[in-house]
C-alpha cells in the first residue's frame, strides 16, 4: 500500500467527516476510500476510526495518529515549498477560509481573475462567517475583516480597508421620522447583525448608540435585502451595500458621523517557508483591491 497516500486520505476523511464526501471530492468511490483506510489500520494494527451509520469518530489512538500525520505531511509540504520557491513555481492546492458575505460579494470576481492568471493553482474555498482556526482545519490562508490586529500565531497581511454605511430605503425614510443625529436611531427599526462585535450598540459618532428592531440575522447580505424592502435600517459594510447605494435602492444616512474602519487581513500560519501559492495570492489581492476601492476612496 501507498502509506503516504493513505495518511493523506485519513487526514482528509477526518476533516470532512465522511468517506462519501472525500470520494466525491477525489472522484472515486466510497468503498475505495473505506478500503484504503482499512488497509492502513491493518498495517498499523490499530483501529483509527469508529464507524457507524450516522458518523465517524476517531479513537484515542486515531487522534494521536492524526497529529503525527499532520506533522509529517506538513514537513513534507515545507520541503516541497522550499524546492518550489527556488523555481518560483505557483501551483498546487490553496485552501482558503473566507467570510460568507465577503466571498459572495466583492471577493468572487477577484478569485475568478486569480484563477485565470494562475491556472495551475487549485482553489479550495470555504465560506463561513464563523471564525475557523486555520491550523486546526488545515487552511493555507484565511481572510478576515476586522478593526484590530490578530494574535501572533499567524502572519497578518493588510490587504485593503472598508468602511460602514448606515442604510435605509427611500420608502422607509419617507414614512418615518427624520434622522438628524445618531441618537435619533433609537426611535427607529434597526436591524442587528448576529456576529457584530458590538452586538446591539452601533458605534456612530462619539458614543455608541443602543439600537433595537424587529430583525436579527447572521448575514449582512440578507439584512440588506430586508432594508431594500423598506422594513428598517442596517449598519452594513460598504463592500456589501455599495452597489445598492449607487443604484439608489438604499440611501446612506448619518454619512458624516464617525464610524469604525475595517481592515481586510490575509492570515496564514507562521512557518519557516511561505508557499509561493500563498505569496502570489496575497500579492494578487493587494493589486486587485487597489484597483477596486468600492467607494472608500476617502479612507
Amino acid at each position: 500500500m501507498d502509506k503516504l497516500k493513505a495518511m493523506q486520505l485519513y487526514v482528509r476523511v477526518v476533516e470532512l467527516g465522511s468517506f462519501s464526501r472525500v470520494a466525491e471530492q477525489l472522484g472515486t468511490s466510497k468503498s475505495m476510500i473505506s478500503k484504503q483506510i482499512s488497509q492502513l489500520e491493518d498495517n498499523l494494527g490499530v483501529r483509527l476510526l469508529q464507524r457507524s451509520t450516522r458518523r465517524l469518530q476517531m479513537t484515542e489512538l486515531g487522534e494521536d495518529y492524526l497529529v503525527s500525520c499532520r506533522e509529517i505531511l506538513k514537513r513534507l509540504e515545507d520541503t516541497e515549498v522550499q524546492l518550489q520557491a527556488s523555481q518560483h513555481s505557483a501551483k498546487g492546492r490553496l485552501r482558503i477560509n473566507v467570510p460568507m458575505a465577503l466571498g459572495s460579494t466583492v471577493l468572487a470576481p477577484a478569485l475568478a481573475a486569480f484563477m485565470k492568471q494562475y491556472p495551475q493553482i487549485e482553489l479550495d474555498v470555504e465560506l463561513s462567517d464563523m471564525a475557523q482556526d486555520l491550523l486546526e482545519h488545515n487552511f493555507d490562508l484565511g481572510l478576515r475583516v476586522a478593526s484590530r490586529e490578530f494574535d501572533s500565531a499567524y502572519v497578518g497581511k493588510k490587504i485593503t480597508k472598508f468602511s460602514y454605511s448606515i442604510c435605509a430605503s427611500p420608502e422607509y425614510l419617507a414614512t418615518h421620522p427624520t434622522i438628524q443625529t445618531p441618537q435619533d436611531l433609537q426611535q427607529h427599526h434597526c436591524f442587528e447583525y448576529s456576529y457584530f462585535r458590538h452586538k446591539n450598540l452601533w458605534p456612530v459618532g462619539v458614543d455608541p448608540v443602543p439600537i433595537a428592531g424587529p430583525l436579527k440575522a447572521n448575514s449582512s447580505v440578507f439584512l440588506l435585502e430586508m432594508i431594500k424592502q423598506g422594513l428598517g435600517i442596517g449598519y452594513i459594510p460598504r463592500f456589501i451595500c455599495h452597489r445598492a447605494l449607487q443604484a439608489g435602492e438604499v440611501v446612506e444616512i448619518l454619512d458624516d458621523a464617525t464610524k469604525p474602519i475595517m481592515t481586510l487581513f490575509a492570515l496564514y500560519p507562521v512557518r519557516q517557508y511561505t508557499p509561493p501559492k500563498v505569496k502570489y495570492f496575497i500579492e494578487f489581492l493587494e493589486a486587485w483591491f487597489e484597483g477596486h476601492p468600492y467607494q472608500d476612496e476617502d479612507i
